[in-house]
Order: C-alpha cells, then sequence, then structure tokens
C-alpha cells in the first residue's frame, strides 16, 4: 500500500459518475481516477458493508469496492455494483458509524437501482436540451432574432435541468430510506448518517466550488435531515454503542491513510512520539519509512511484530519497507507470513509474487505463478497481475504462458493491436484445442470485435 492504479471510467457508469460522484474538473476531463490499492483498508470497508449489502439482498462477493485517492469528502456507486470511497472521507470521518452510515446509503442506490433509472433520466434530459436547441435554432431562422432563438434554448435547457435535478432529490430521499432500513435491519444507530449530514449542512450555504463534492452530487435538503432525526428519536437502535472491534479498525485505517498520504511532520504531530498505542506506533512507522528512515521505522514495526505475531498487515509492512528499499531477499520471509496469516487475500498473495520474482531466485518463480494464478482468480481485471505473470512465465522459459498473459494485459488496457499480436503468438505456440489455445483464441475473437 498504496499501489495506485489510474483507471478509466466503465462507459456504462460516465455518465452517472457526473452525478454520484466524480465531480473533480481534473478527473471529469481525464475520464480517470488515482485508485489506491490497500488489503487493510479495503477489509476494513468490507466488514463495515457486508452486513450492509446482506440487509440489502446482494450478495456480498458481487460488490466490487474501491478507495479513490483525494482528499475531497466524497462517496459514490458506479458502473454496476461498484462502491468508490475517497480517502479523505475515511479521514474526515470522526468515528466508523459516519462512515457506516454513508456507506449504506450508497448502498441504497445499489439496492434501488437507481444507476439504471439514472442513467434513463439523464438520457431524456439530454432528449428534452436537443429538443430545445432545435427549436430554438428554428425560431432564429424565422424570426431573424438569435434573442428569441437563445431564449427558447434556455428554457428548454432549464425545464430539463429542474426535471433531472428533482430526479436526483427523489433519489437521495429514497436512499436515505433505505440505508435506515439497513440500519435498523443490521441493529446499528443511524445516528452517525445523521452526524454525517449535520456536517453537509454546514457547507450549505457554501458557494459550489468551495462545497465538498458529496454536497454537490448529494442535493440536501432540510426535509431528508428532519426524516432522520424522526427515525433517530424512534428506533430502539439509535442508543446501540459503536462496536469497539470497528472503532479499533477504524482509528487504525485512518492512522495509516494519514501517514501514508501526509508528509512526516504532520504526522509526527497527529501522532506523537508520547503516544505508545500501537495505532500511533503504527503511524510513525509507516511515516519513517516513507522518508525514508528504516533505523526509525523497522525498529517500530519489528515491536508490533512481536506484540501482535498474528497481524498480517503489520508483516506485510514490513515486507513492503524491505522491498521498496531495494533488501528485496528480505522481503520474501515478511510477506510469506503476511499471506499465511491471511491466506485468502488475492492482493497479498500478489505482492508476494513480485517480491519472489524480483528476488531473482529461479526457485521462487513456480511459488510466484501460483500466488499470481490465485490473485487472478479474486479479480482478472489487474493488468499489473497480468504483467508479472508474463515476467515469471518467461523466465522460466515459458514463452507461450508469457505471450498468453501479456495478451490479456494488453486488452484491459485496450491495446487491441498488442493483445492480437500476443494473442496470435500464444495461438501458435500452444498445443491446439488446448485451455491455452482456447483462450488466445478468446482474445483473439474480442479483440476484431472492439475494432
Amino acid at each position: 500500500m498504496p499501489i495506485r492504479i489510474p483507471v478509466p471510467i466503465l462507459a456504462a457508469g460516465a455518465a452517472v459518475l457526473a452525478f454520484i460522484g466524480t465531480v473533480q474538473p481534473a478527473l471529469a476531463q481525464s475520464g480517470k481516477l488515482s485508485l489506491i490499492r490497500d488489503a487493510e483498508t479495503e477489509n476494513i470497508i468490507r466488514a463495515y458493508a457486508t452486513p450492509l449489502f446482506q440487509a440489502a439482498g446482494l450478495n456480498p462477493d458481487d460488490v466490487r469496492i474501491h478507495l479513490v485517492n483525494d482528499r475531497a469528502l466524497n462517496a459514490f456507486v458506479a458502473g454496476g455494483q461498484r462502491l468508490f470511497i475517497n480517502t479523505g472521507l475515511i479521514l474526515q470521518s470522526a468515528h466508523s458509524g459516519q462512515l457506516i452510515g454513508v456507506i449504506a446509503h450508497e448502498v441504497g442506490h445499489i439496492s434501488g437501482g437507481h444507476l439504471s433509472k439514472m442513467e434513463d433520466e439523464m438520457r431524456r434530459a439530454s432528449a428534452q436540451q436537443i429538443l430545445a436547441l432545435i427549436l430554438g435554432g428554428a425560431a432564429a431562422v424565422t424570426t431573424g432574432r438569435g434573442d428569441a432563438g437563445a431564449a427558447v434554448m434556455m428554457g428548454g435547457a432549464s425545464t430539463a435541468m429542474r426535471g433531472f435535478l428533482a430526479f436526483t432529490r427523489t433519489q437521495e430521499s429514497a436512499a436515505d430510506a433505505a440505508a435506515l432500513q439497513f440500519l435498523d435491519q443490521t441493529r446499528q444507530s443511524a445516528q452517525g448518517l445523521l452526524e454525517f449530514m449535520r456536517v453537509l449542512e454546514k457547507q450549505d450555504p457554501r458557494t459550489p466550488d468551495r462545497q465538498d463534492p458529496y454536497l454537490r452530487t448529494h442535493p440536501l435538503s432540510r426535509e431528508r435531515i428532519e426524516v432522520m432525526l424522526q427515525h433517530v428519536a424512534a428506533s430502539p437502535y439509535s442508543a446501540v454503542p459503536l462496536s469497539v472491534t470497528f472503532e479499533n479498525m477504524h482509528q487504525r485505517m485512518k492512522a495509516k491513510l494519514y501517514a501514508f498520504l501526509n508528509p512526516l511532520g504532520h504526522t509526527l504531530r497527529q501522532y506523537p512520539e508520547r503516544d505508545k498505542s500501537a495505532i500511533a506506533r503504527y503511524a510513525r512507522a509507516i511515516a519513517y519509512y516513507r522518508v525514508p528512515q528504516l533505523d526509525k521505522a523497522l525498529p517500530l514495526i519489528d515491536e508490533l511484530i512481536r506484540e501482535h505475531p498474528d497481524d498480517p498487515y503489520f508483516s506485510e509492512l514490513k515486507g513492503q519497507m524491505l522491498f521498496e528499499n531495494g533488501r528485496v531477499a528480505e522481503a520474501v520471509g515478511p510477506y510469506q507470513t503476511a499471506v499465511r496469516l491471511l491466506p485468502d487475500s488475492g492482493l497479498l498473495k500478489a505482492d508476494l509474487a513480485r517480491v519472489q520474482i524480483e528476488s531473482q531466485d529461479p526457485a521462487l518463480l513456480e511459488p510466484a505463478i501460483a500466488n499470481l494464478n490465485a490473485a487472478l482468480r479474486e479479480d482478472r481485471a489487474q493488468p499489473f497481475y497480468w504483467r508479472q505473470l508474463a515476467i515469471a512465465h518467461g523466465r522460466k522459459g515459458e514463452m507461450a504462458e508469457s505471450s498468453l498473459a501479456l495478451a490479456e494485459e494488453a486488452m484491459l488496457l485496450n491495446r487491441k493491436n498488442e493483445a492480437r499480436y500476443h494473442a496470435g503468438r500464444a495461438e501458435q505456440l500452444l498445443p491446439r484445442g488446448s485451455p491455452g489455445w482456447l483462450q488466445a483464441q478468446d482474445i483473439l475473437e474480442s479483440a476484431r470485435e472492439r475494432k
């Protein structure tokens, strides 16, 4: 952590993102989000979200969770069952209940099918605007007065926008109602969601360019807050305290993100040397390693590992410290420990595989391939995994398998010519009718369809 992967927004969700999530001009223009990967943070968010997914009748395994490297307070759903959470939202949340409340609201959008409905509404709004433009153009030609045509066009666009915003307010209220229901079903207090809305309410008078994206993309109304107040007053779960386990996880997640995303001095002020808690030492270990000052970072992480030998993330961090500072052979052991303690994490297995490959030890190539295949079974849409698999097979002299992996990577990156080249090479080298040969055939067919 963090592995930063700028990824294109899926076309199916791009229009929806204009409403539900990404409003930063740079991101809107580039069509890309800066995502980070971290097994610990992703697992904490999933621990929060899984009961809510189940309450909504969703299969938790079908919902993908993404962390957006952005300081703005924001969260959104897009591209089907994909939940995006900004690091800024995590860092600005006072406690786990606030973040859980926001997640419950976003789950309400997913369960309500608001993405597909939003696309339909946007198409209707666009059709109204196009019609207004046509009528406006006709008026200008007929009267010879451009101002009359402009008035018609502005009126049509305004009508479409008013209708669209009314629709989004309806969807927000529906997502609120679903969130309150899910929180009750999971016997959690809605107080955190109410607190979060209070934070947004304070921003409401600000000009749009000074508001956090969440407020601009999730229209707030006094009625929404009143509904939550009434729910909190009536719900039998409003007085339920925060989960101690979730709260510990939350403060640790915040400390980790803070240390990774801020300069050393900021972290030392937030988590000073006099604070001997495990969370503060974790943050300082990260901050020192990033400088890098391994002479201070390694003793801290070694101390935490001795105190918590069953914690996979401390071992993972030690492996990362060593690997990123050129001590690759020493990094293998800590990463192996992390994978042993958390065997279901494809992300940790992919990180271990990378270290095994970079160790230059031929004996570790086969385990690296096994780890990458395990990671790909969990997530086949990671180009980096396929690239590493290609390297491992190539170093073993398995050129057909290497070409096949390169073809998969090229397809994910939408490099059709490269995909056809590598898939064609794999097709020639693999036995006709074998699974790999059939995989190459599928890639060639898909690459042709995308021409």
